[in-house]
């Protein structure tokens, strides 16, 4: 798939704030904060200021819906996790989110995971909460970069004491030297046209 065309719509907290909804399924983006979900976003899209990225955790604290090709939306969600922000500020995130999760919108969530880090009590809440609505969900582990492939063999069996997977099954990503982004593209495409339901 060659993205030709990519916009920032809008922010939104609330169901009734969300774009009309297309005909294609929309992809979603969640994981942590700073697990890298707005500089994967710019990676597959090819515009490096297309969602703002930053070192602080919890910067991505609405909804943010991006139109691709006029045909479908990338949608980077909130993080969760670590964000040195008020308690109630990350009540009010978690609910934002889970406001999006819950909808009836036609969605695919791709949960990021850095592979550097044991999946956490709320990435495995995460993906409990998504098996448990049906939501079709796909993992990206990202920052490839940081890691030899010794590092990556040994990261995937200790996160293999949390979760079940198999390689063929998720995907591998780097921000800094877009790898793994046309397998994640490819997939994308796939799930567009019909090939995967």
């Amino acid at each position: 798939m060659i993205i030709k065309q990519a916009d920032f719509v809008k922010s939104a907290a609330f169901e009734r704030d969300y774009p009309e909804e297309l005909i294609n399924v929309e992809f979603a983006f969640v994981g942590r904060s700073n697990v890298g979900k707005s500089s994967l976003v710019n990676s597959i899209t090819g515009r490096s200021k297309l969602a703002k990225t930053s070192k602080t955790p919890g910067r991505t604290q609405l909804i943010n819906y991006f139109l691709i090709n006029k045909e479908f939306f990338f949608v980077d969600l909130p993080g969760y996790g670590f964000a040195k922000v008020p308690k109630a500020m990350k009540k009010e995130w978690g609910l934002t989110m889970e406001r999006y999760l819950a909808s009836p919108r036609k969605k695919l969530v791709f949960v990021l995971l850095d592979i550097r880090r044991v999946p956490s009590g709320e990435d495995l809440d995460m993906l409990r909460w998504l098996d448990h609505y049906d939501t079709p969900f796909k993992i990206i582990f990202t920052k490839m970069d940081k890691v030899s492939n010794n590092d990556k063999v040994k990261a995937l069996k200790d996160i293999r004491t949390k979760i079940d997977f198999d390689n063929d099954d998720v995907f591998f990503h780097s921000s800094l030297n877009n790898k793994g982004k046309e397998e994640v593209l490819s997939y994308v495409e796939s799930c567009l046209t019909g090939e995967i339901e």
